[in-house]
């Protein structure tokens, strides 16, 4: 909890999390459409995953010209104009005419997620750096919780505004007007030129051996969270049947709810029982909370999502912890193989589910993400502990 006090004590930190927060936010706040996107344009599970994998085709496309826009314009102003843009861009999904547009919107929403998280994410690095402090488990933390807002504040403008794209305006004119205002703390900040330079020799791939189960851990991990975050809305009306719409962002909202406690608590129980412990411990809660969900009943399933969210939630900053300590290989590169593996399991997740899903069923689906997690589980148990 000390990161906590420390960001919310300190505009400086606060400002840099915000953009965690508001990244989530306006995902948060598509989440809670996709049903009716789909009802509406009369698409299938299959090809509402292709549209989402259209969004990761965006993301994959500009990672690799992230670093020379963020060594170009800075780490500070790169982020400010990414989670900016970001924002507006959300907006086109929302009011696609037809299939091919909602691809569309969805690639160029994408390739702004990739600039804002790859900005962000650097950014607060080099603050730790800089100042020597430690928010980075914190700071996804706040990612969770602008998940937790975006639908909280989302079911209820639900009622309120029939057409989604009202919506999402006021969403997005209060992610953007927020983040200028709070930008000054951080929008002059740089990467230093030592870690320039060191980004300059590339590491042959057997250095990345030792991280290869970190790596697949994270994949599963996050493909689990974005699997969760562009289902669960769907399960809840599909498998549940739920009586509203409107009921329908409760799996997704208590899901990121519990994660945020989570993370938010998870660097106190680490120093107790250690990294290892903490991710069995993680898999165990999660493969619990999809038997809950698998239940199909609603108050079980809601339980389940839960259970989910706080078991998923300590997994990610333990696996960074344990690559940051991998001998052998710098932390910066060490962390940033994890993460991105990581990351493209959240992107991949939510595709694999709409496949699943048309070929069999939505339960099937979410039959493959307890198998996942179980199998995480076992490496958990065998291979951390060797580790």
């Amino acid at each position: 909890m000390y990161s906590l006090r420390l960001i919310l004590s300190n505009w400086r930190y606060f400002s840099v999390v915000w953009v965690f927060s508001s990244l989530n936010i306006m995902i948060g706040t598509w989440v809670l459409y996709i049903p009716r996107v789909k009802e509406s344009l009369q698409l299938t599970d299959s090809e509402i995953g292709f549209a989402l994998f259209c969004l990761a085709l965006g993301l994959l496309f500009f990672i690799p010209i992230v670093p020379i826009i963020t060594k170009k314009f800075g780490l500070g102003r790169s982020t400010i104009v990414g989670v900016c843009i970001f924002s507006i861009a959300f907006i086109g999904p929302l009011i696609a005419p037809s299939y091919e547009t909602l691809c569309a919107s969805l690639f160029i929403v994408g390739i702004f997620s990739g600039l804002t998280d790859i900005a962000m994410n650097t950014l607060v690095s080099e603050m730790e750096k800089r100042d020597r402090v430690n928010i980075m488990s914190a700071a996804h933390g706040f990612f969770s919780l602008g998940g937790a807002i975006g639908a909280l504040v989302g079911t209820g403008l639900m009622s309120v505004f029939k057409i989604p794209f009202y919506h999402v305006v006021i969403m997005t004119i209060i992610v953007i007007v927020t983040n200028l205002i709070l930008s000054h703390q951080y929008v002059r900040i740089k990467e230093s030129e030592e870690e320039v330079k060191k980004e300059k020799g590339q590491l042959p791939i057997k250095i990345f051996k030792p991280l290869f189960i970190l790596a697949f851990l994270a994949m599963v991990t996050m493909g689990n969270e974005g699997a969760i975050e562009h289902w669960s809305s769907i399960y809840l009306i599909d498998v549940v049947e739920v009586s509203s719409e409107n009921y329908a962002g409760f799996g997704f909202t208590i899901f990121s709810i519990m994660m945020t406690i989570g993370r938010f608590f998870g660097d106190g129980i680490s120093a107790k029982i250690g990294s290892a412990k903490i991710v069995f411990l993680g898999c165990l809660m999660a493969s619990l909370g999809y038997l809950l969900v698998l239940s199909s009943g609603l108050l079980l399933s809601l339980l389940g999502f839960g259970i989910i969210g706080l078991g998923l939630s300590v997994i990610i900053p333990e696996l960074i912890r344990m690559a940051g300590k991998t001998k052998g290989i710098a932390a910066s590169k060490s962390i940033s193989f994890v993460t991105g593996v990581g990351f493209l399991g959240f992107l991949l997740g939510p595709i694999i589910l709409g496949y699943i899903s048309d070929s069999f069923t939505l339960k099937m689906s979410f039959v493959f993400l307890l198998i996942i997690t179980i199998i995480a589980l076992l490496i958990s148990i065998f291979k951390l502990k060797a580790r």
